[in-house]
This record gives structure tokens, sequence and C-alpha cells, in this order.
């Protein structure tokens, strides 16, 4: 039997317009779906995130401190006889405060956990604290933490001495705050397991004067 020329010029056009329809859908499902593979794939961590993390940690902590240090220490250096307003003076040791809090608050050592006291050990001269290792065996306990802490002392000891009227205290707590600063950063350095410098002709660190 012989179907007429009409009903199969139909019949293919129908097809074709379901193919036109469905094709599309078809390739555009796919298509969405790999986006999905794909952000799926990407959630995984990178290998060793965890160490790397707390590494970048530490070193975001550290900045934290040196900044209002350091803008503290400006301040003071510009000032007319190293003077500074009570107002400032508070603005800026407050700020330096807050970050010492926040950096002992995320250091997992024994000496700086909320509550207990640091040992009263003498801090290490930036000169004689040893190079940075792979582990915290090598690295005496509590570092950090007593860098901070004797770091804080001589900024309120600043603090003091940009207000008291006096000029000639001005000179060696910003020399002390300074070495104190120096110290902060080594210890934190040494301590948390960052990777030793390898920058070549390095020299190592120089005596303090």
């Amino acid at each position: 039997m012989r179907l007429p020329a009409r009903r199969i010029a139909t019949s293919a056009l129908c097809a074709t317009l379901l193919l036109g329809v469905t094709g599309p859908a078809a390739v555009a499902a796919d298509s969405a779906s790999a986006p999905e593979h794909t952000r799926s794939a990407s959630r995984a961590p990178v290998p060793d995130a965890e160490a790397l993390l707390g590494q970048v940690e530490s070193l975001g902590n550290l900045g934290g401190v040196v900044v209002p240090v350091t803008d503290l220490l400006t301040a003071v250096l510009k000032a007319d006889g190293g003077q500074l307003p009570h107002s400032q003076a508070a603005k800026l040791s407050t700020s330096v405060q807050d970050a010492i809090d926040h950096a002992t608050a995320n250091d997992p050592s024994p000496a700086t956990t909320p509550g207990t006291t640091a040992p009263s050990s003498p801090l290490p001269q930036a000169s004689t604290l040893p190079a940075p290792v792979d582990g915290r065996a090598e690295v005496p306990e509590g570092l950090a933490g007593e860098a901070l802490t004797a770091l804080e002392k001589t900024t309120d000891e600043l603090a003091k001495a940009v207000t008291s009227g006096d000029a000639a205290e001005v000179t060696p707590a910003v020399k002390a705050v300074v070495a104190g600063l120096v110290n902060a950063v080594a210890a934190t350095l040494v301590g948390s397991e960052l990777p030793a410098p390898d920058l070549a002709g390095l020299p190592s660190l120089p005596k303090a004067p």
C-alpha cells in the first residue's frame, strides 16, 4: 500500500520539528550538568591545605600586630618632642593592645592560652633565635607568646613616655618597642612551622646595637 506523498511529507516535517526541539534541550541538559561536576570537583581541598592554612594564619596574625605597632612608632617619631596628646596615645595604644590580644588568642602554645601566665625566662635577642624549622620540637614552647607579652610591656612604657612631657624618655622607649617587635616577628616565624628562608645571599640576622 502506497502512502500519499502529502502524508509522507507531513510525517517527515513532524520528525524534523521533534528533533529540533528535543536535540538542543538534551544538549543544554548535558551542558548544565557539566559545571555542576566541575564545581563538585573544585570543592575538594588542595593537598596539605590544613598545614598551609595554619602558616598563612600565623603570617596574618603577625601582620595584624606589626601594623598598629609601626603606626604608634611613626606617630611618636613625627611628633614634636615625641609627645602625643593623651587621646591620640590612648587610641594608638588600644589598637596595639587589641592586635596583641587577637594574636595571643590565636596562638595554640600553652604559655599564651587565656588565663595563663607567660614564662618569666629572659626573652632571647633576635640574633640568638634559632633558624626556622620544619617542626615545633626544636622551638621552645611559648616563644611567640612570650615575645608578644614583652612587646605589650614595651608599648605600654612607650605610651607613658609620649605623654610624660619628657622627650628624653621617648628614644629609649622607642628602641625597646622596635626590639620587641623584631623579637615578636622572629619568634612567630620560627614557631609557626613556616618554611626556612631560601633567598640566595640572605645574611644572618645582625646583632642588636
